[in-house]
């Protein structure tokens, strides 16, 4: 009898996880208005043409194809605010996402060499999804440095008394390729800027919602900026809006859409 009772007791908490992660509607969501499909911006996602050399470079025409967005959503605690330009663009095939992140940045920072440790604390490029269209309370977490140290975790957002839980053992294997045009943690010259190129596997979201053509994911992308060494603050910018920088870049509800097309 008491096998039986641990085994319904199980099954109960398999059933509540797989509720919590995969409804549009979290139990302990935050008291605000969730968006709806149509209501986020839509990044048009093209398919790649031909195989992608993960190298920080956009040597491969597929990139001359993809939208190209910028982060114009700037915010900065304490300090006065610092606005250098972001261009952004995504494409995907049957086994990735490609992401590529091009940087205007005249002090190039980096220090963190750490896995999950505080690569948000440099220069840093960062990407949040949703492998759905609606916003959930829970997203996938991948910020990284030039130094390629990587940040990636599970985040439940304001699961319980609006607190966010992280679920730190998250270490999906990616491929990160990074190039940069001036020196390294040096204030006293003027550096140009540097690049960041992601390729993640759909394996590593798990039995989320498949990518095929017409699928809507949800997602963010944003910057960490710091342009002293010694600087404890940086401006941060996003590819969509926040609304509340008290919450920071991480509120899913706040996500924009990808759509994955064949073109």
């Amino acid at each position: 009898m008491k096998l039986k009772r641990l085994n319904q007791l199980k099954t109960k908490a398999i059933a509540f996880i797989i509720l919590f992660l995969c409804t549009g509607t979290s139990l302990f969501s935050q008291p605000v208005k969730e968006l709806v499909l149509g209501e986020q911006p839509i990044y048009k996602v093209s398919r790649a043409k031909e195989a992608i050399v993960v190298d920080g470079k956009m040597d491969e025409p597929s990139w001359q194809d993809a939208e190209v967005r910028s982060f114009d959503y700037f915010f900065r605690r304490n300090e006065p605010l610092e606005k250098q330009q972001t261009k952004f663009r995504i494409l995907w095939d049957d086994e990735n996402i490609y992401l590529f992140y091009a940087f205007e940045d005249t002090s190039l920072t980096v220090r963190e060499t750490r896995r999950d440790g505080a690569p948000s604390m440099d220069d840093c490029a960062e990407f949040f999804c949703i492998p759905y269209p609606d916003s959930l309370s829970m997203h996938f977490t991948f910020e990284v440095n030039m130094n390629k140290a990587r940040m990636d975790c599970i985040v439940l957002w304001q699961y319980y008394d609006n607190r966010s839980f992280f679920i730190w053992d998250y270490n999906p294997d990616y491929e990160i390729g990074v190039t940069y045009d001036g020196t390294l943690n040096n204030d006293k010259d003027k550096d140009k800027g540097w690049t960041m190129e992601f390729a993640i596997p759909f394996k590593v979201f798990s039995n989320f919602s498949p990518a095929k053509v017409g699928s809507r994911w949800a997602f963010q992308a944003c910057r960490q900026d710091r342009n002293m060494v010694d600087d404890r603050f940086r401006s941060t910018s996003t590819l969509f809006p926040t609304y509340d920088i008290k919450l920071d870049v991480h509120p899913p509800n706040r996500f924009g859409l990808m759509e994955f097309a064949d073109n």
